[in-house]
């Protein structure tokens, strides 16, 4: 038997969390009720009243429930929530957490989750899961389920999405989880126009004994990776896809802000880096793009996402960024340039094939580049590039290893 914890605004959704709990326990496992509303009285009993979450977490909720401000309460809970679920799951008094909710609900139950470890089942029905869910969700694997109607009483509907969501977080404690923490984890960043490259590497570090987990350098992607870097559980970084810093530079929709590639100087381990995909700029539809870029060359990716070729300006503003970053880096690492092509689309003969601008780019690397900078007369997707960098990274892992035998 598990133990789920149904958090949620009992003052205005008591009713609907309680039919959760309901179905939880006909489902076999124990529901743990916690209110972290901030309105009126409860309408169903908690396990754990708002009162002891605000206090574990040192808020004084009385002085602010008096001044009667919604948003700052919301603001509060959704401070407490987080140290309190986090409490419970570090305890292992809890196997997973529910909530419903709107827009307060959401920002609380969520802020929340986003609290709790990667893998720890994390579930939130709310109205807003068919809009933008990305502040709600941070790095996090929480999973959102539309309501479909408002969480507003319990009707035909309700029951039916509430017992499927009920059923859902049941079957995701119920589940059995096959993994071999033995390897040593790598992480790769990877786009569409990098994956045969990410694909060789990736089997090589892997035949060398290393799980390799590959991320999507879409904004979200790198952020995660980010996040999962400086959590202390990564052995190596492969960062051959950097494009995120275009989006980031140029106003592209794809960005995961400037703290993209900071987490590897935090973590002190070893990486190799490449300027893989900063030929281009992500944007959505055609019609999407600003009117300040008319005239720059564009590639139609699919029909919902525009490309837009980086100029040497941009490029070299770039390698001075990339540069820059790894200077932070204190473990050994290295950047490598793939002289002939830095993504799938910059190739001789193919729509982003700009000498300039890619010169632009690898100058501004070396003169900016504490350390070598190593340089292959390759394309990036090339075996011979992939392998390059694999190896690279092997041997800094293997050099770092040796030097520290014992964990930190």
């Amino acid at each position: 038997m598990a133990t789920i914890a149904v958090l949620g605004t009992f003052d205005t959704k008591g009713a609907e969390h309680a039919f959760i709990a309901e179905r939880i326990r006909a489902r076999g496992h124990r529901p743990l009720l916690i209110d972290v509303g901030t309105g009126g009285p409860p309408t169903e009993t908690p396990n754990f009243t708002r009162d002891q979450v605000a206090a574990l977490a040192g808020v004084d909720l009385a002085e602010i429930l008096a001044r009667k401000d919604r948003g700052e309460c919301v603001v509060a809970m959704s401070k407490a929530a987080p140290v309190f679920l986090a409490k419970l799951a570090a305890a292992h008094e809890i196997d997973g957490v529910i909530s419903l909710g709107g827009g307060g609900g959401a920002a609380i139950a969520t802020a929340a989750m986003r609290a709790l470890p990667l893998g720890f089942p994390k579930l939130m029905v709310s109205t807003l899961a068919a809009g933008n869910t990305a502040p709600y969700l941070g790095t996090k694997d929480i999973v959102m389920m539309p309501s479909i109607a408002d969480i507003a009483g319990l009707n035909r509907l309700s029951r039916m999405i509430f017992s499927r969501a009920a059923g859902a977080i049941c079957g995701m404690v119920e589940a059995e989880i096959e993994s071999d923490g033995t390897r040593p984890l790598v992480v790769a960043s990877m786009f569409g126009n990098t994956t045969a490259c990410i694909t060789e590497a990736k089997r090589i570090i892997e035949a060398a004994g290393y799980e390799v987990l590959v991320f999507a350098a879409t904004g979200t992607g790198g952020k995660s990776m980010e996040a999962l870097i400086e959590s202390g559980l990564v052995a190596g970084v492969l960062d051959l896809t950097t494009t995120e810093w275009a989006d980031e530079l140029v106003g592209g929709v794809l960005n995961a802000g400037p703290n993209r590639m900071d987490a590897v100087a935090k973590a002190k381990i070893p990486a190799v880096i490449a300027p893989g995909c900063l030929d281009m700029v992500n944007f959505g539809e055609h019609d999407s793009v600003p009117t300040k870029f008319a005239g720059r060359n564009f590639y139609l990716h699919n029909p919902q996402v525009t490309l837009m070729r980086t100029s040497p300006e941009e490029c070299t503003e770039l390698g001075r960024i990339i540069a820059e970053k790894v200077n932070r880096y204190t473990a050994p690492s290295a950047i490598i340039l793939p002289k002939k092509a830095i993504s799938a689309i910059s190739a001789a003969g193919q729509p982003f094939h700009d000498p300039l601008a890619d010169e632009a780019l690898f100058q501004a690397i070396r003169n900016h580049a504490n350390g070598s900078v190593e340089e292959l007369d390759e394309e990036i997707n090339s075996p011979v590039f992939a392998r390059a960098c694999a190896e690279k990274l092997l041997n800094l892992m293997s050099a770092t290893s040796a030097s520290n035998p014992t964990p930190k």
